[in-house]
């Protein structure tokens, strides 16, 4: 698939998960991130998206352990950014 495509799908989907919350989080994380990802963060990303966006958003402020799979580099992007942190 064409890189450019791939980016516009993902943003689709990154920005429509179902809670105003979650899109913002998960939304946002992309924005602030994704074009400068290589493919396999894209390929990272794009698997994190089949999960359950309860538990993205678990992992991404810690008020739930974060399984090893995904408790890496791209995950501790996503709780840097601001919106993410817990007061």
């Amino acid at each position: 698939m064409d890189h450019d495509i791939r980016l516009k799908r993902l943003r689709f989907r990154a920005w429509h998960r179902g809670t105003r919350e979650a899109d913002l989080m998960i939304g946002g994380f992309f924005d602030a991130h994704g074009a400068r990802w290589n493919a396999d963060q894209l390929d990272w990303f794009e698997a994190l998206l089949e999960e359950q966006d309860v538990d993205i958003m678990g992992w991404a402020i810690g008020s739930i352990p974060c399984p090893a799979e995904w408790d890496g580099p791209m995950m501790r992007q996503m709780r840097a950014l601001d919106f993410v942190k817990v007061p």
